[in-house]
């Protein structure tokens, strides 16, 4: 079967964020998760079960700190790598905030590409932390909608406040 289709080449420039932490993985990938929480999925799929309404799901989806941010996956690559010949200690998660990911949402649901925010931590060569992420608002803002760009620098005030309660600096770039 062939569908009738066209396509368009949307160029994005995005901004990554690379912080060295001077604190061992093994400590920062701990304190990570402790403040950004897995969800339950579980609990969610019985929410939509049970018809609960979006207030419910907001209260229920909110992480432990100012920040609000939720992981929705996370993925420990370290032993399929090590197989492969780099034995580098490595997380990588999704976080996000159900929240603000519906105020895009209803704007173009194309925004659910980079909400949630991708974020991955790495042990450095001296010891450290290497902790990377794509600035939220450099990547929402090519949607061309400013309720969208505007939740994006929502998004990176909130992970200047999570890198914050995780004892990092904010980096300039999420400070708005």
């Amino acid at each position: 079967m062939t569908f009738h289709a066209s396509d368009r080449l949307v160029p994005v420039t995005v901004n990554r964020i690379e912080i060295e932490a001077h604190v061992p993985f093994e400590t920062l990938r701990r304190a990570f998760e402790a403040e950004v929480p897995l969800v339950d999925a579980a609990r969610f799929e019985k929410l939509v079960a049970d018809g609960a309404e979006w207030k419910r799901f907001a209260q229920e989806a909110e992480g432990n700190g100012i920040h609000r941010f939720v992981a929705f996956w996370r993925h420990y690559p370290t032993p399929i790598m090590r197989v492969g010949g780099a034995d580098i200690p490595s997380a990588s998660y999704l976080i996000g905030d159900y929240v603000t990911a519906s105020r895009v949402f209803r704007h173009d649901p194309a925004a659910m590409l980079y909400t949630p925010t991708r974020i991955e931590l790495h042990a450095g060569r001296n010891g450290g932390t290497i902790v990377t992420v794509d600035q939220p608002s450099s990547q929402l803002v090519s949607l061309g909608n400013n309720k969208i760009t505007q939740a994006g620098y929502e998004l990176d005030r909130m992970l200047g406040d999570l890198l914050e309660e995780l004892g990092l600096p904010r980096p300039a770039a999420l400070r708005r």
